[in-house]
């Protein structure tokens, strides 16, 4: 198993996102309607997903991977990065995508949904680093980031040993509607061990912590908006979204308020004065953890307001 890495740099951080762990809004779009992927381009989402899985119908698999490759011959097709979610890994398209994909310039990262242990994520690393650089290349050995979808109860008990699978691994996911299916649960009360241990094993393997999985009422902007808060207060930072109007209502739950910057202001001033442990006026212990807290909260303070 590989060691845990440091959090590394997401490829093309888009204006005022400069790292992974400052990335709020993750926007699905299917990848068989060309038009809609260029409008959320242009919706200020801090990632674009194009799917290819499950808002694709079968028989319009063939199109959308020619549509999304077309898309990707450009280095930077957009405004934010692209990334594509293809299909299980256990069928029989995702090894096609794969190889397509990996050459393609603007392609900024791949979501591998299901992914039931290390051996799924290492053949896609291979496929991918074989079609893009016949086998050679750096410590990620060409490959473009990768995040592996938690979707299964095997998935999740398997999530450290995915979220260290291969370098190349930048982040890790919940897909929630396949694992309520698996586990029989109605409510959030049924996930909150599974999304607990998706965010312990993220940061154990040190990848910046996991976004919220999608909240499937578009309309639901009050329920979104509680829903975000709840992820929030689990360890998730940011949110993936079916529809533009949810991104100004996950960036407002993410962001951090007034006083929490005023208070991670005074972290930093007060260890840029006095290196090492030391307690604030008002009892408050910093010490190396809680710096690093404090410099991701004025990362995030940093953003170009929605």
């Amino acid at each position: 198993m590989s060691a845990p890495r440091g959090s590394a740099v997401a490829a093309d951080p888009p204006a005022g996102a400069g790292t992974q762990d400052t990335y709020l809004t993750w926007l699905y779009v299917p990848g068989d309607r060309p038009a809609v992927v260029a409008k959320a381009l242009r919706s200020g989402a801090d990632v674009v997903l194009v799917d290819l899985e499950d808002a694709v119908a079968p028989e319009r698999k063939a199109y959308a991977l020619a549509a999304t490759a077309e898309l990707l011959a450009e280095p930077r097709p957009g405004p934010a990065p692209v990334h594509v979610r293809v299909n299980a890994l256990s069928g029989p398209l995702a090894d096609g995508e794969l190889r397509t994909l990996a050459p393609l310039p603007g392609l900024a990262g791949l979501r591998l949904p299901k992914a039931g242990g290390r051996p799924d994520v290492l053949r896609a690393a291979a496929a991918v680093r074989e079609a893009a650089t016949g086998g050679d290349g750096g410590p990620a050995g060409g490959v473009p980031p990768l995040y592996p979808l938690l979707e299964s109860a095997l998935g999740i008990e398997r999530a450290y040993e995915i979220a260290t699978a291969h370098p190349a691994v930048r982040g890790i996911a919940l897909g929630e509607a396949d694992l309520r299916a698996e586990l029989g649960v109605a409510d959030d009360a049924g996930l909150a061990w599974p999304r607990g241990r998706a965010v312990v094993a993220a940061r154990a393997a040190g990848l910046a912590p996991p976004a919220q999985s999608v909240y499937p009422d578009v309309a639901d902007l009050d329920g979104l908006a509680r829903s975000c808060a709840a992820g929030r207060a689990l360890g998730f930072l940011g949110r993936t979204a079916l529809h533009p109007r949810q991104l100004p209502v996950i960036d407002r739950a993410f962001l951090p308020t007034p006083a929490e910057v005023a208070r991670a202001e005074e972290v930093v001033a007060a260890a840029a004065a006095d290196a090492g442990a030391l307690a604030l006026p008002d009892g408050r212990f910093v010490d190396a953890a809680v710096l690093a807290g404090a410099r991701r909260t004025l990362r995030l303070a940093g953003r170009p307001a929605r």
